[in-house]
């Protein structure tokens, strides 16, 4: 059963030269109990997205269009107060930056059992403690360190506040914003399995956005590959990493280590995400891609599914056949994709 459906969202900024198109049209379904990864470069919409999903756009931001249903109700159509009354409950958000997310004037604590008084009115103080103490064991902090402020607490630490916070509750849904980004490895195991854990527990959902494949391939069921605001290809863990159909998936995969072919050479995507104010007719990905075509900076490509995979790219039924050992050579992402006439014959 799909938890949460999200259809043609569309989430602009408004900028002195515009309105930008943070999302455009991006469309995807979570089940309960699964786990979903967003991954892209930096400024391809990924944090946007959950942003307007839990409802904290800044104020420069609006859902242009479209529909977020969580359980049934349509999340565009609440009153502020109505989507209030979700956060923490039934939506939790582990945010990116830690410090930006705790109020400076309260302690750790504090913040804690507001979040826990505020949805469940009926639980004491000595039971909204010992919650308290339970999340901050959880994430490996020391409970006698609840009182402390913010600023008294690392980056590390901070970000595990965070984590016990968005757990606290033991909510439906978490959107776990780079969860393990100030983590050490061994830590960051820790948090992912004890999450893991109590998900299955609680048959809550989560969407991870990270850089980091490897936490994705540890903790999520299916993947979204964003780039420029779009979706470029959505599908099961095992299926984007072992045989992706869209050139930008399989360019982000070749760009991260592989312990299994330590010879491999690691490839670099030339050139960055287009602007998102006046984005590009056609494929966005067209000026990056070394396999591009007219076709593809003319035309919008349409999904292709195959395999379990969505892969938006007008040559993804031919990479199969044909393209993929040129699209996974390192010699062919060394040029740039201005520089190249196109890999595809038409």
């Amino acid at each position: 059963m799909s938890q949460l459906e999200v259809e043609d969202l569309e989430v602009y900024y408004e900028t002195e030269e515009g309105p930008a198109q943070a999302v455009d049209g991006v469309s995807f379904e979570l089940e309960e109990g699964e786990n979903l990864g967003i991954v892209g470069e930096s400024g391809c919409g990924k944090t946007t997205l959950a942003k307007a999903i839990i409802g904290i756009l800044p104020d420069a931001g609006y859902i242009n269009n479209g529909s977020i249903n969580f359980k049934g109700d349509d999340l565009t159509e609440m009153t502020n107060a109505q989507r209030r009354r979700l956060k923490w409950e039934e939506i939790s958000m582990i945010a990116q930056s830690a410090m930006n997310s705790l109020d400076p004037v309260y302690t750790i604590r504090e913040q804690i059992v507001e979040a826990i008084e505020t949805h469940r009115p009926g639980t004491g103080r000595v039971e909204s403690d010992e919650i308290v103490t339970e999340m901050f064991e959880l994430v490996g902090l020391d409970p006698e360190r609840a009182d402390d402020y913010p600023h008294q607490f690392s980056g590390g630490m901070r970000q595990r506040a965070m984590i016990a916070m968005a757990l606290a509750l033991e909510p439906s849904l978490m959107l776990a914003d780079e969860p393990t980004t100030a983590l050490d490895v061994i830590m960051q195991d820790q948090i992912l399995k004890r999450m893991a854990s109590i998900q299955e527990e609680i048959n809550s959902s989560m969407m991870v956005i990270t850089h980091d494949v490897s936490v994705v391939a540890e903790t999520c069921d299916r993947v979204l590959v964003m780039y420029a605001g779009k979706i470029a290809e959505e599908g099961p863990v095992e299926e984007i990493f072992n045989q992706p159909y869209h050139p930008y998936t399989i360019g982000l995969k070749r760009a991260f280590p592989n312990i299994r072919k330590s010879s491999q050479d690691l490839l670099s995507i030339a050139g960055y995400p287009p602007e998102l104010v006046d984005p590009p007719q056609g494929c966005r990905f067209a000026e990056r891609c070394p396999m591009a075509t007219d076709r593809c900076r003319e035309e919008e490509p349409e999904a292709h599914y195959e395999n379990g995979l969505r892969s938006y790219c007008h040559y993804a039924d031919e990479i199969d056949t044909e393209l993929r050992p040129y699209a996974d050579d390192s010699e062919t992402w060394s040029q740039t994709a201005a520089a190249t006439d196109g890999g595809v014959d038409e």
